[in-house]
């Protein structure tokens, strides 16, 4: 197990079951996971290295339940003229185009940089949905190297669809299931696998039946875009008579270990299936509004019992920008003041660390025995008292103007006094530039 790294001298937010604040805290780490937490008073002799935390809070890792390592070249990359004028078309002149031009170095290097800003975000758990038709083979692999050099938990997937052809798709399914097989084989590794599919518009009955039954023997979900659109149900309807969540229903799809990404256009049915199907759903704030496709009912949903998530989409590399935007869009879209509050820390906080611990079998998002050593320092000088029950009320209208001072994942520090601990940052960034303006070349 190793030796044991005793982190004190700072107040401890264990969002555990009772979201514990300690104010002089203090946590026990030895190997990749954590052995004790409590008041320092209570800690007896501290054996091992001994971390004092300066007076900042001692957090666990936040997770980001959606993600696109993909999408970091878009950066910066010349609007369009005209610019898309609907969802529909953001994905054909977009995305869809990008993805094409994306070699194995750039799915490395869009990966790394968005890896390093997670960290800086005290993000230390990502579930991403990777796509790269002409560099599939060996790209899950490339993203997880990055995962391993950061120190980044992730859990990846390739996402399968018909849309660049029959030999492309076979090799999504087969770049998903010898991922997962790997993976699978080095359960202690920072990398864990799902089975992608892009979205119910893209998958033909063969294709997505197909995907089903490679997975029949394997514990284990999918990741799937749901309904982002009013084009992903109109397409169903057409193709097959039914909605989207129905048709993945029927086909096997929906189940515990399965996330729906977005989930916007949805009927009565169809919210009753999730529930049923004990199916998560991750809700994506910023991306929403910035393509504007609409608004989940993510009250609904919780209501009845759906897992609901929170991610970035590829937007944003910190948590804390996607919960603001919770609060938001929720209070806006009904015009009542009294919503989004509560839904916001339910979906980062307990929500998040459910569906990792559902689909990636990792014990993370809290600060526990047993729970994977991922611990985070903030500079975060509260203005006014920081107790359990307005904890909430901190991350969102505080914590967002704080600076992460260091970053540990699975018992290694990752970031250490505002240094990322194991790789170049500024080497990877110029590359990362100079593989850019190559793709955008070829876009």
């Amino acid at each position: 197990m190793g030796d044991s790294i005793w982190i004190t001298g700072g107040t401890v937010v264990a969002l555990d079951d009772a979201t514990r604040v300690i104010e002089d805290g203090a946590v026990k780490v030895r190997g990749a996971e954590i052995e004790w937490v409590g008041p320092r008073s209570d800690a007896g002799a501290m054996d091992g290295e001994v971390v004092d935390a300066g007076g900042r809070l001692i957090l666990p890792g936040f997770i980001n339940a959606h993600n696109h390592f993909y999408s970091t070249f878009a950066c910066g990359l010349s609007p369009h003229d005209p610019p898309p004028a609907n969802f529909k078309e953001i994905l054909k002149r977009l995305w869809w185009a990008l993805d094409k031009v994306l070699t194995l170095d750039d799915v490395r290097y869009s990966a790394l940089v968005a890896m390093t800003r997670a960290i800086r975000a005290g993000v230390t758990t990502i579930i991403d949905h990777h796509a790269s038709p002409n560099a599939v083979t060996g790209s899950l692999d490339a993203i997880a190297n990055a995962s391993r050099d950061v120190g980044v938990r992730c859990g990846l997937c390739y996402e399968v669809s018909n849309r660049d052809g029959q030999a492309i798709a076979n090799e999504g399914v087969e770049e998903n299931l010898s991922f997962m097989k790997s993976t699978d084989a080095k359960p202690n590794g920072l990398a864990r696998g799902m089975f992608g599919l892009h979205a119910s518009m893209t998958l033909d009955e063969d294709l997505l039946a197909g995907c089903v039954d490679a997975m029949a023997n394997r514990s284990r979900g999918f990741h799937i875009h749901v309904s982002e659109s009013e084009f992903d149900p109109a397409n169903s309807l057409k193709r097959c008579g039914k909605r989207v969540v129905e048709r993945l229903a029927d086909a096997g799809v929906l189940k515990s270990d399965t996330i729906c990404a977005h989930c916007i256009h949805l009927d009565d049915s169809e919210h009753e299936l999730l529930a049923d199907t004990s199916t998560c759903v991750v809700h994506n704030p910023q991306s929403n509004m910035n393509n504007a496709v609409g608004r989940a009912d993510i009250q609904r949903m919780l209501a009845s019992g759906v897992c609901v998530g929170l991610g970035t989409d590829g937007m944003s590399a910190t948590m804390l920008d996607d919960v603001r935007a919770v609060n938001l869009l929720h209070k806006h879209g009904t015009g009542d003041p009294r919503v989004g509050f509560m839904e916001a820390g339910t979906l980062l906080l307990q929500n998040n660390r459910e569906i990792v611990r559902r689909c990636l079998g990792w014990d993370v998002g809290r600060l526990a025995a047993g729970a994977k050593a991922d611990v985070v320092l903030m500079d975060y000088l509260s203005p006014t008292p920081l107790k359990s029950e307005n904890f909430l009320g901190h991350v969102l209208f505080g914590l967002p103007n704080a600076r992460v001072d260091s970053v540990m994942v699975d018992g290694a520090w990752r970031l250490r006094d505002g240094a990322i601990v194991g790789v170049d940052e500024r080497e990877v960034f110029a590359k990362a530039r100079e593989l850019s303006a190559r793709m955008w070349e070829r876009f």
